[in-house]
C-alpha cells in the first residue's frame, strides 16, 4: 500500500524496495512473491534513470527468483516484467554493475517457455548482442547472455533468424575469450549448438565454429553437459559441411577423432554423453575420408564396446 500511495516519489520507492530485501528471505513471504515482483518491476519503470534504484530493484528481484525456484513456486512473469528489463538495459547501457544484475535476472526468467517468448517479443537479442560486445570480458555478464541466447535458440518458436544469425560471431567471440572458464564455455557451446539447429550459420563459419568447439571440448573434457552439448553442435555441423568434417579430423591442434575416444573414456558411464557421442559418430560415417580415418584408429573397437556396455539401449 506504501507503494502504491508513493509510486511517483523515488526515496519512498527505494525505501520500501530496501524493506522488502529483508522480507522476502522470510518463509512467510512465498504467497507475496509475485506481488512483490509487480510492485518492484513499476518502482523500477516509473524511475527508470535512478540507478541506485534499479541495481537495489535488480537485487531483490533476485532474491525472489531465487527463492521462488528454491520453495518450487511457480512465477508466471508478464510482458511487463520483460519490457521493463529490457528498458533498464537501454537506459543504462554502460553501467557493468547494473548490466550484470540484469542479465543474469534474463537468464533466469528466460527458461520458461511463456517468459522466452516475451524476450522475443520485446527484441531482447540485439541488446544481448550489444551487451556482449561491450563486455566481452565480463565472465559473469557473458554466462548470463549466452544463457538467455541458448533458450531463445532453441525454442520452437523463433521467427528472429536475422537476429539469431547476428548472435554466431557474437558467441563465438565469447567461447574464444573464455576458453579456460567451463561455466562460460558450457553455456557458450550449448548457444552454439542451438544456433546450429535453427540453421543459424553461414558456410564460412562452419569450419572456425568446428575449430572453436573442438578447443572447447580439448580445455574442457571433465564437464559433462558440456561435453554432450559441444558433440552435438558438432554433428549439427557435420551434417551440413563436408569441410567442418574435413577440419575435424585434421585440426592442427589434434584429431577431433581422439578427443571423442578421451572423452568417452571419462563419461562412459553417462547415458546422455554416451548418446551425444554416437550421434556424432553416426555424422561422420557419411563422408569416406572420415571413415577412412576412423577405421585407421580403430574406432569399431569403441563402438564395440559402447554396443556391450549398452546392449539394452
Amino acid at each position: 500500500e506504501f507503494m502504491q500511495a508513493f509510486w511517483d516519489i523515488e526515496e519512498a520507492q527505494a525505501k520500501a524496495i530496501q524493506h522488502l530485501a529483508s522480507f522476502v528471505r522470510d518463509k512467510s513471504a512465498l504467497p507475496y512473491l509475485l506481488t512483490f515482483t509487480e510492485l518492484i518491476i513499476f518502482a523500477m519503470k516509473t524511475h527508470v534513470d535512478s540507478l541506485e534504484l534499479q541495481v537495489d530493484g535488480c537485487s531483490v528481484l533476485l532474491e525472489i527468483l531465487s527463492q521462488a525456484l528454491e520453495q518450487d513456486v511457480a512465477m508466471a512473469l508478464d510482458e511487463n516484467v520483460t519490457s521493463s528489463l529490457l528498458e533498464t538495459v537501454r537506459k543504462h547501457s554502460e553501467n557493468e554493475e547494473l548490466l550484470s544484475l540484469v542479465c543474469t535476472l534474463l537468464m533466469m526468467i528466460s527458461a520458461s517457455e511463456v517468459t522466452a517468448e516475451n524476450l522475443r517479443k520485446v527484441g531482447v537479442i540485439p541488446d544481448l548482442l550489444s551487451i556482449l560486445r561491450n563486455f566481452l570480458h565480463n565472465e559473469k555478464i557473458c554466462l548470463s547472455c549466452c544463457g538467455v541466447l541458448w533458450s531463445l535458440a532453441a525454442s520452437e518458436n523463433n521467427v528472429d533468424q536475422a537476429s539469431l544469425r547476428s548472435a554466431v560471431p557474437v558467441t563465438s567471440a565469447v567461447l574464444q575469450e573464455h576458453l579456460q572458464n567451463g561455466t562460460v564455455t558450457e553455456t557458450a557451446c550449448s548457444a552454439l549448438w542451438a544456433l546450429s539447429l535453427q540453421g543459424c550459420l553461414t558456410e564460412n563459419e562452419y569450419e572456425p565454429t568446428t575449430a572453436l568447439l573442438l578447443d572447447a571440448l580439448r580445455m574442457n573434457p571433465e564437464r559433462p553437459v558440456l561435453v554432450k552439448n559441444t558433440c552435438l553442435a558438432l554433428a549439427s555441423l557435420l551434417r551440413l559441411s563436408e569441410i567442418a568434417a574435413l577440419r575435424f579430423i585434421t585440426d592442427s591442434k589434434g584429431s577431433g577423432i581422439n578427443l571423442i575416444k578421451d572423452a568417452y573414456r571419462l563419461h562412459y558411464d553417462d547415458p546422455e554423453v554416451v548418446q551425444s557421442i554416437c550421434v556424432l559418430i553416426n555424422e561422420m560415417t557419411q563422408y569416406d575420408d572420415v571413415v577412412l580415418d576412423m577405421l585407421s584408429q580403430k574406432m569399431e573397437e569403441l563402438l564395440s564396446e559402447i554396443k556391450s556396455w549398452f546392449s539394452s539401449s
